[in-house]
C-alpha cells in the first residue's frame, strides 16, 4: 500500500489518497489524473490496464487502485 500512495502523492499532493475513498465520486480526481495515475500503475508494477478496468469503482481509492493491481497481477 505504501508504494501506491508514494505513485499517487507524486501525481497530486494535495489529496489525502489514505483516507478518501471518494474520489471519482465526488470529482476529486479529473480525467488527466486518471490518465497519470493508470500511466504510473502500468509502469510501477509492469501491468497493463484493459480498457474494461477503467471504471469509477476502481479509481474511487487507493485501496481499490491496489485491489484492481493485485487482480491483474494474478492474471
Amino acid at each position: 500500500m505504501e508504494t501506491m500512495l508514494e505513485l499517487l502523492k507524486e501525481i497530486r499532493d494535495d489529496i489525502d489518497f489514505e483516507n478518501c475513498e471518494t474520489l471519482i465520486d465526488d470529482g476529486v480526481l479529473e480525467s488527466l489524473d486518471i490518465l497519470q495515475i493508470i500511466s504510473a500503475i502500468s509502469e510501477e508494477y509492469d501491468v497493463t490496464i484493459p480498457a474494461k478496468e477503467i471504471v469509477p469503482d476502481n479509481f474511487n481509492s487507493a485501496k481499490r487502485m491496489l485491489a484492481m493491481v493485485n487482480r491483474l497481477l494474478e492474471d
